[in-house]
């Protein structure tokens, strides 16, 4: 890495950090719609089976869908979560190492004249 310039590569992984952070925001959104789904599919689906609702085919394969529609969403979301996650903590700890390696000076403050 000494051909990098250490601000050019702290600027790009601060960019990388904010799109990871975006990525995990809307990876939650769905991962919650998600839940959403498995939840009223399950309770429409039971309520079906137990008569609460007038028994109609298309409504079980709505409630079906929901349900395991929900379930895909969920998990695959859940999972690219776990990976920009990882990906995040990783780009903050190189973002931390680059800043580590600049030779930073501590400016003095200037007296002040009354």
């Amino acid at each position: 890495m000494p051909d990098i310039d250490p601000h050019d590569e702290i600027e790009r992984l601060e960019a990388r950090i904010e799109a990871l952070a975006a990525k995990i925001e809307n990876c939650r959104k769905f991962i919650l719609a998600g839940r959403i789904a498995v939840a009223g599919g399950g309770i429409l689906l039971v309520a079906l089976l137990l008569g609460a609702i007038r028994f109609d085919l298309q409504l079980m394969m709505f409630a079906m869908a929901a349900f395991l529609g929900g379930i895909v969403v969920w998990g695959s979301n859940g999972s690219t979560a776990k990976e920009a996650e990882s990906e995040l903590a990783a780009a903050e700890a190189n973002r931390k190492a680059l800043i580590g390696m600049i030779d930073l000076r501590v400016v003095a403050e200037r007296p002040t004249l009354h």
